[in-house]
């Protein structure tokens, strides 16, 4: 019964072990989540300052990658007094209702030499699909994470009433995100 035992543990041992995704933590002072539309004409860019997001990502495991961030929408700032006061109000992103946006991913594909992050974005009470070009540079134990996409805000009621008039602010939002992170 031992020599069983002994050979079952000898073959366990030798078997591969499926592969995974590596986490990582997010370092959120060499980290960024910031926007980027046009009002009237002229381009805006905005960041949120309060956010988080558990990453796990490995370029050669796309299946078992993940990205899950949630957003407090009041910590949306552009640095213009009258943008960043109605932000966070009905009109737009609407805080009182739905404080927070979350996008979470349901896959990844590979497009060329580009990896793809499908995932689910909800905004203001709405939950839709949306695509991001994602950029990975390993660094030692960490890595440089870039993602970028556009969301099409009135898909999710962000700007609706006299906001909706696409010729005072574009319809297309772009989403950008540099991320410093650290290996778990």
């Amino acid at each position: 019964m031992k020599a069983l035992l002994s050979a079952l543990l000898t073959l366990t041992l030798a078997l591969p072990v499926a592969a995974g995704a590596a986490d990582y933590t997010v370092q959120p002072t060499a980290s960024t989540l910031g926007f980027a539309g046009t009002f009237q004409g002229a381009g805006f860019n905005g960041t949120f300052g309060k956010w988080t997001a558990a990453i796990s990502y490995d370029a050669a495991h796309l299946a078992t990658s993940k990205f899950d961030v949630n957003v407090d929408l009041v910590s949306a700032k552009t640095g213009d007094k009258d943008r960043d006061t109605a932000l966070p109000g009905a009109d737009f992103f609407n805080i009182a209702k739905f404080p927070q946006a979350h996008f979470v991913t349901t896959g990844f594909r590979q497009v060329g030499a580009q990896v793809i992050a499908d995932g689910n974005l909800t905004l203001h009470g709405v939950t839709k699909p949306v695509t991001l070009n994602v950029t990975f540079k390993p660094q030692g134990t960490g890595a440089v994470l870039d993602v970028a996409g556009t969301v099409k805000r009135l898909d999710f009621g962000v700007g609706g009433g006299d906001y909706a008039d696409t010729s005072v602010i574009a319809a297309d939002v772009k989403v950008i995100a540099h991320l410093q992170l650290a290996a778990k």
